[in-house]
């Protein structure tokens, strides 16, 4: 089962979009997601519906963050692109009249329930301030080598 890396990859082209304010093309922005152009301006535009980035159009356009990064969570980011699924598991559900399956549905879903609430609790401690300092710790001193447009050049 292919695993949704869309959170992962949203705040990964978010955190280069704060480091430097110019605008970033749809294109720019899909090499750094490992996909396609039209799948970042979906994404996008989810992101602009919340306030979350803008767009400017025309020559010189792009994505920007319109955010402020100390109030945006993870779950704010994880709910704008529309709350997917946070566990790979679930449960079975070809027999639901057999008891023993219903007793393990019942154990796994109550596990399973606390495991999401417990993720996305944490989703909404973290800010993108937090990952921008953390991010900036780990690059100190080595900013003029990190840049989106070559970043994730092949």
């Amino acid at each position: 089962m292919r695993r949704d890396s869309r959170l992962s990859g949203v705040l990964h082209v978010l955190l280069h979009m704060a480091e430097d304010d110019t605008p970033k093309t749809s294109e720019a922005l899909a090499r750094a997601m490992c996909t396609n152009p039209v799948v970042v301006r979906r994404i996008m535009a989810g992101l602009r519906e919340q306030g979350l980035v803008s767009s400017e159009k025309g020559h010189g356009g792009g994505w920007r963050i319109a955010c402020d990064l100390n109030k945006v969570t993870l779950r704010d980011i994880y709910e704008a692109l529309g709350q997917p699924e946070v566990l790979a598991m679930g449960n079975r559900t070809d027999m639901p009249g057999c008891l023993v399956e219903q007793a393990v549905n019942a154990a796994l879903g109550k596990a399973f329930d606390e495991a999401e609430t417990l993720l996305l609790r944490r989703f909404g401690e973290v800010t993108l301030a937090m990952l921008s300092a953390d991010f900036n710790a780990r690059f100190k001193g080595q900013r003029d080598k990190f840049n989106l447009e070559k970043a994730h050049d092949d």
